[in-house]
Order: structure tokens, then sequence, then C-alpha cells
């Protein structure tokens, strides 16, 4: 199923949020906040991996990327698909099937037995790759797929997040860098912006959050966490 219905860019950032808030994947905790594995503290978590369980959900977001990229990137531009482990694999199995396209995935290492594959599909030499991710920050885990595609030959210039952070000047360094151009539906200024619409939370949630999003390096420090990000 090819879908070609293009949706306003700021709609479509709102309703996901919306969706994102529906399904309890968005969290705020600015007394307790959550320590990822960087180091860093932050008062708000999400988890994409929800939206594989609401067909409707699912099907809408689908929707919005395939819109996404053939507006941003192109309607031929593209070979194949590729997800990377774990998250990004269902994802790209629902936009292969949107847009027409064959479908990878990518381990984060070779698995070490058999054909010590780390790319499994098929992928032709010189094949145009768009890798997809649930969410990124920074672009780290994005960019070990984009390279292992890259060393078995294939080419990859554009990736798409559902869901990017868009609160680190380092992931666009990355992305630059990478020679890749990053697309994204929502954001976190989304997502509070429909917090503070709906009066999801009290002022003092909101204003620690809007705190957060606009120096995470500084607020992590002030709360335990580290001041730097690592690339």
């Amino acid at each position: 199923m090819i879908q070609t219905t293009f949706t306003d860019r700021d709609v479509m950032a709102e309703l996901m949020a919306k969706m994102l808030w529906e399904i309890g994947a968005v969290h705020f905790s600015a007394d307790k906040p959550y320590k990822f594995s960087s180091g860093m503290m932050s008062p708000v978590y999400i988890d994409c991996r929800k939206l594989i369980s609401y067909p409707r959900i699912r099907s809408a977001v689908m929707d919005f990327a395939a819109a996404t990229i053939m507006r941003d990137a192109g309607f031929e531009k593209f070979d194949c698909i590729a997800g990377g482990e774990t998250a990004g694999i269902p994802f790209a199995a629902f936009l292969s099937e949107r847009m027409g396209l064959p479908m990878i995935y990518c381990r984060k290492k070779p698995k070490g037995h058999g054909r010590n594959a780390q790319i499994e599909g098929h992928m032709p030499e010189g094949a145009r790759v768009l890798v997809i991710e649930d969410l990124t920050t920074a672009g780290g885990s994005m960019f070990t797929f984009i390279e292992a595609i890259r060393a078995a030959g294939g080419i990859v210039d554009h990736g798409i997040a559902l869901f990017y952070y868009g609160i680190y000047p380092e992931a666009e360094q990355r992305f630059a860098n990478g020679n890749v151009q990053l697309h994204h539906i929502s954001t976190w200024r989304n997502v509070l912006a429909v917090a503070r619409q709906q009066k999801l939370f009290d002022d003092k949630t909101l204003s620690e959050v809007e705190s957060f999003l606009n120096a995470p390096l500084e607020w992590s420090g002030r709360n335990g966490g580290v001041t730097e990000l690592s690339l």
C-alpha cells in the first residue's frame, strides 16, 4: 500500500505528540529524574516502541513517515528500507509496506556465528537505503547502522526518526559530518506544547521540562548527571 497524502508538517507533529500522550508513551518526572545509560539525568522519558501495539495510531504514524520522506527526499530515491536492531525493525516493516519497497534490517554487530551477518535480507551492491529508527537523541545508534550498511556496499544519504529529541546541537553536527539528512515527525517541543494545551501537568513540572529542553546538559549537571554528551 503506497500512501501519497501530504498532511501539513505542523499538523503531523502535533497529532503524533497527542498520540504519544494517548498511549502513555510519554513521562514527565521533574522531582525524580530519569537516568539514561549515558549518565545523563532527564525529567522526560519516552517509549516509542509502544506504538507497535496500537494499529490505528501506528498506521497514521506510518502515513506521516511516508509523506515526510516522499515530500522531503523524493518518490524514487530509495531501493530499500532498513530498520536498526531492535526498535527500528517493526517500523521498517511498516514503512516498507507503505512505500512499496524491500526491507532489510541491521544488527548492532555481526551475530558471531553462521554467516556472521550484520545485515539481514537482500541488499544489492550500491542500493540506496533509508534507515529508520523509532527515535534518535544525538544520532549515535543510527550511525552504528548507517556505517554497517555503508561498509556492506549500501548508500545511505537519508535517515528518519519517528521522534527526534531536537535539543542537542551535537546531533545536527553528527548528521552533517556523516552526510546524512535526518527526517523526523515530532519532537519534545511538540510533546510539551500538547502537555500545556491539555493541562496534563502542573506549571512547575512544565517549567522544569522546558528548562531541560532549553539547556539539557546544564539541567543534567544540576541534578547529578553528566554535563557532556559523548559523540
